[in-house]
C-alpha cells in the first residue's frame, strides 16, 4: 500500500521562479525556444534529456510554468535539501518510489506540472533509452507531455559531475505537445511499453532538431550499454495500472 504524501504548498512554486531565472540569465547565458508549445493551464509533463546535474534547474528556470521535478534523494540534504523541499521539489528514492509517482500523479491531477528526466542518470543525453515512469504518470493522468532539449550544461569531455562556469551558453528548447492513451481493448502493459515508446521516439527527435538548430553537440559519452525497457522486465500486465519501481534522478 502506498502512504499517501501531502502535495507541497502552492507557494513553493513562485518564490523559486525567480530564482530559476537568475540561474538561467544571470548565471549562465541561456536561449530558451517552444516556450508556445508549452499549455497556458491544466496539467503538463515536462521531460528533459539529462546529460548535467544543472539540468532540472535550467529547465525549471526556463519553461513558463512552474513546475515540481523529481529528484533523486540523495540531494535532499543539508541546505540543498532545504532548498529543493522548500521550492516543491520531489525526492525519489532511485531503487524504486511508486510514493513519489502517485504524488506526482495528485500533482497533475490538481492541473500542476512535473519535470521528469526519463532517462533516469546523467548520460550521453540522446534519450534513446528511457524509463516507463513518465508513460504511467502521462498515461494515468491524461498531461501533455512536453519534451524538452537541454544542451550545453555539459560538453565534450566534461566529467558527468562537471558544473559548468558562469557565462556559458545554454539552450533550453521546448518541443511540441505530445499525448498518450490507452486504446478500447489493449491490455496495460502493451499501452505502458507504446506509450513509453512514442514519448522517447518524440523526446530523441526533438533532442536531435535541437542540436541542429543550435550547433551545440552532446557530450561525448560512449553509448549506454543497457537496451530501452519501457517497463521492468518481471512485471506483467496485472501491473499496468500500477505505477513501475523505476529509477529517477
Amino acid at each position: 500500500m502506498v502512504t499517501e504524501q501531502a502535495l507541497p504548498a502552492s507557494w513553493t512554486r513562485f518564490w523559486s521562479r525567480p530564482v530559476g531565472w537568475l540561474i538561467d540569465h544571470a548565471i549562465y547565458r541561456t536561449s530558451v525556444t517552444g516556450r508556445a508549445n508549452v499549455p497556458a493551464a491544466g496539467p503538463v509533463i515536462f521531460a528533459g534529456n539529462h546529460i548535467s546535474m544543472l539540468d532540472g534547474p535550467v529547465m525549471f528556470g526556463a519553461s513558463p510554468r512552474p513546475m515540481h521535478i523529481l529528484v533523486k534523494k540523495e540531494m535532499f540534504t543539508g541546505f540543498l535539501g532545504r532548498v529543493l523541499r522548500g521550492s516543491g521539489q520531489i525526492p525519489v528514492d532511485r531503487a524504486g518510489d511508486r510514493a513519489a509517482l502517485h504524488l506526482g500523479k495528485r500533482l497533475l491531477d490538481a492541473g500542476r506540472c512535473v519535470g521528469i528526466l526519463p532517462e533516469g542518470t546523467r548520460g550521453s543525453g540522446t534519450a534513446e533509452s528511457i524509463g516507463s515512469g513518465v508513460a504511467w504518470l502521462a498515461l494515468n493522468s491524461g498531461a501533455t507531455v512536453i519534451p524538452v532539449a537541454i544542451l550545453g550544461t555539459r560538453t565534450g569531455n566534461e566529467h558527468r559531475d562537471h558544473i559548468p562556469g558562469p557565462g556559458r551558453r545554454l539552450h533550453v528548447s521546448f518541443g511540441e505537445p505530445l499525448t498518450v492513451q490507452r486504446r478500447n481493448g489493449e491490455p496495460g502493459r502493451v499501452s505502458m511499453d507504446r506509450a513509453a515508446a512514442e514519448i522517447r521516439d518524440a523526446l530523441a527527435k526533438h533532442v536531435r532538431d535541437a542540436i541542429h538548430t543550435t550547433g551545440q553537440d552532446l557530450p561525448q559519452d560512449p553509448v549506454p550499454r543497457s537496451t530501452h525497457s519501457a517497463a521492468p522486465s518481471k512485471s506483467s500486465s496485472r501491473d499496468a495500472g500500477r505505477p513501475p519501481q523505476r529509477k529517477v534522478q
